[in-house]
């Protein structure tokens, strides 16, 4: 039976209604943000990760460069062997595990905020562009979307690296050429969607120009979706980060890194295993944090969502 033309939808009508954007509406969205509890865990705990990279010279016991070479891979305190000194026991060169976990952070924190924001910027300019102008320009950049996304993420990261040389700036400047197309394929469809509303023909009748219009009319529209993207990227760049450390290609290794801690954990693992609870802790709860946060922030944003009862907030 052939499905009635008035049934129909496209994909483009089926992604989510963008929420109004008068002070109300946006302060009852802000009210179910709140209120929202995989939004409050994960923004909690990312709060913590980022004073603990804030203040890591203060919390921290010992210097990550401090090394005891009479007091090499120690278990943890509680462990038969271990000692109170070093909480969670040293690694192959006496270095104090919890110290290396907190200065670590610090390097998570940085791509995990940088690398984010440059994607976005660069994936909602050219959602925006293919978006509103729609035709060759459209064709084009969707085009330069799908191939760039037919290789690996992380290995094109790590060719990126490798022609420019590793270090955290690096792995970011690679992080968004490589991740900028999540956010241009997301937010294009939605430019789509939008551009179809009547508020925007209104704004065009009304003699608005089209920047005018895409700051003021399309731009609120695709915020929720984006700052859902950033939140769940956050954790995206965080484990891109650790594997590129993993094999050597982010920080010096003079600078602690929890892809690093991983990969000289490994080299004893079978013998004293303790050495990857810490990082792999670390990473574990950075990316459970983004998801909760990026999942709840979905949830309170989303109309689709918000019109099913049973997943209301």
């Amino acid at each position: 039976m052939s499905t009635p033309i008035s049934a129909r939808t496209s994909p483009a009508e089926s992604l989510p209604t963008p929420l109004p954007t008068t002070p109300s509406a946006s302060h009852a969205v802000w009210r179910r943000v709140l209120r929202e509890p995989r939004v409050l865990f994960g923004a909690a705990l990312l709060t913590i990760l980022i004073a603990v990279a804030i203040f890591a010279p203060w919390i921290a016991p010992y210097s990550p460069s401090d090394q005891d070479l009479l007091s090499v891979l120690l278990p943890p305190a509680w462990i038969s062997g271990g000692s109170h000194a070093h909480l969670f026991g040293t690694d192959s060169l006496g270095r104090d595990l919890l110290s290396l976990a907190i200065y670590g952070s610090r390097v998570a924190v940085y791509v995990g905020i940088a690398a984010p924001i440059g994607a976005g910027l660069i994936g909602t300019l050219l959602a925006l562009t293919a978006g509103w102008c729609g035709g060759k320009v459209d064709w084009f950049i969707l085009r330069v979307v799908e191939i760039w996304m037919s290789f690996p993420a992380v290995v094109l990261a790590m060719v990126l690296i490798a022609a420019i040389s590793p270090s955290v700036t690096n792995v970011i400047i690679a992080l968004v050429f490589v991740d900028w197309t999540r956010f241009c394929r997301v937010l294009r469809a939605e430019v789509l969607v939008i551009r179809r509303r009547d508020y925007i023909a209104a704004a065009r009748i009304s003699g608005a120009g089209a920047l005018r219009t895409i700051l003021l009319d399309v731009l609120p529209g695709i915020v929720p979706t984006l700052v859902t993207l950033m939140s769940l990227e956050i954790g995206i760049a965080v484990v891109a980060e650790c594997s590129l450390s993993f094999v050597g290609l982010s920080a010096q290794a003079s600078v602690p890194t929890w892809g690093g801690m991983i990969s000289d954990g490994l080299a004893n693992v079978f013998s004293v295993p303790w050495g990857l609870i810490l990082p792999v802790l670390c990473t574990v709860l950075t990316v459970l944090a983004t998801t909760f946060l990026g999942e709840g922030l979905r949830r309170t944003t989303d109309s689709r969502l918000l019109d099913r009862p049973e997943l209301k907030p």
